[in-house]
């Protein structure tokens, strides 16, 4: 077998562009951006035969999406290589063509890195205060057992699936739940722990949801079961302003926090965090919930926040015959939205009703959303309506600073 020609000067010069050109299209798995607008790219060589070498440059070491970006650099690579005419490789030599070596930025590329994806801002700033273009969405709820959580974690994956940049805080410490409902858990039944670059925290992702929870910051109790957080107000207020000024979402399109029951400390703290948010309720139909209820949405409209709807969960089940039963009553969430409605220049509508669903109940226990494991599940379909009208609703931009400046 005749060897193969060397490549000239400017041959390896193309085949070493269209290569860089294609690491463009790799997207890091935590910060979402691709590999070279973060400097993560670091030499990539073509020799003589034809055959490449990429270096990367990891955040930090055991970055835990380097086997991930690894895999996604080669095919990037070998993508590029497709283009051009079939290489017979020697027989002393790997099959491959390219090969990807593995480093770590420099004390120096990490602070360069935490600044431009700053933006420019200080350290620790709020990037969800009045002004942001984010809509910052709080599902609350006056007492707990509605099905609060679960609720929020499915609305935030339809919201991803409608393709909008979607972060989620699962705020209640206390109870906090939302990794578990997503299928963020290990065989053990740990949460993922966030990847810290510097002073930025960079939230796991899940189904296309950002994600942030005081689960994955206590480690597990001696006998493995999830371990029990039991702090006082200013612990929870310093919690919640670390998980929205430290945790580097990027830019997001909706913000979607999950509040605990009640009116306690930390939806004081969050109405002082974030007074610009706007407040979804949950209720159950049952008559009796919609005091409790309501309160939650009186401590948020105390702060400046805004109630933008209800959300009645666990309505009518329907039967194998058809038969609707209202186990749990009817009504609550209209007389929730008719009492908030008092007042105001535009009504509080009901954002949809989603009747109790087994499949719903089953798809959290299980981790698996249900509006991905069970699409036309009765339950998935609603919240997937109200996704859709959270999404379309329009923005309200007056007085805002928008990102503009003259040339």
């Amino acid at each position: 077998m005749s060897a193969t020609p060397a490549l000239t000067a400017d041959e390896r010069a193309t085949r070493r562009e269209r290569v860089v050109a294609a690491l463009a299209a790799v997207i890091d798995p935590e910060i979402r951006r691709p590999i070279t607008e973060l400097d993560m790219v670091g030499d990539v060589d073509v020799a003589a035969d034809g055959a490449v070498r990429v270096t990367i440059k990891l955040t930090i070491v055991g970055c835990p999406a380097s086997d991930r970006i690894e895999r996604d650099v080669r095919d990037a690579a070998l993508g590029a290589l497709g283009t051009f005419a079939a290489r017979v490789p020697a027989a002393d030599e790997p099959s491959s063509p390219v090969a990807v070596d593995l480093t770590v930025m420099s004390p120096a590329e990490r602070a360069a890195l935490t600044e431009k994806l700053r933006g420019g801002r200080a350290n620790r700033t709020n990037p969800f205060g009045p002004g942001t273009l984010t809509q910052v969405i709080a599902i609350s709820s006056g007492k707990g057992g509605v099905g609060k959580s679960t609720l929020t974690a499915n609305l935030a994956v339809a919201l991803a699936a409608l393709g909008r940049r979607v972060g989620l805080i699962d705020a209640d410490v206390h109870g906090y739940s939302i990794p578990g409902i997503l299928g963020m858990l290990d065989a053990d039944g740990i949460a993922p722990r966030p990847t810290r670059v510097d002073d930025l925290i960079l939230p796991p992702v899940a189904h296309g949801v950002k994600v942030v929870s005081i689960g994955m910051f206590v480690p597990p109790s001696a006998d493995g079961t999830p371990a029990a957080v039991s702090w006082r107000g200013p612990m929870l207020h310093r919690t919640l302003s670390q998980f929205i000024t430290e945790v580097y979402f990027g830019d997001l399109d909706v913000l979607i926090v999950d509040l605990p029951p009640g009116t306690g400390d930390v939806a004081i703290s969050f109405g002082q965090l974030l007074p610009n948010a706007e407040v979804v309720v949950v209720t159950t139909p049952q008559r009796a919930a919609a005091d409790v209820a309501e309160r939650s949405a009186v401590v948020a409209r105390q702060t400046g926040q805004r109630v933008i709807g209800v959300i009645e969960n666990m309505a009518g089940f329907t039967a194998p015959d058809g038969t609707v039963i209202d186990i749990f009553g009817a009504g609550g969430g209209a007389e929730v939205a008719t009492r908030l409605s008092v007042g105001q220049d535009a009504p509080v509508p009901v954002l949809g009703s989603i009747p109790l669903s087994p499949a719903l109940r089953a798809a959290a226990d299980a981790g698996e959303p249900v509006v991905l494991a069970d699409p036309d599940d009765p339950a998935a379909r609603v919240i997937r309506e109200i996704a859709e009208r959270l999404a379309s609703r329009p923005r309200d931009l007056a007085g805002r600073k928008l990102d503009l400046s003259p040339r």
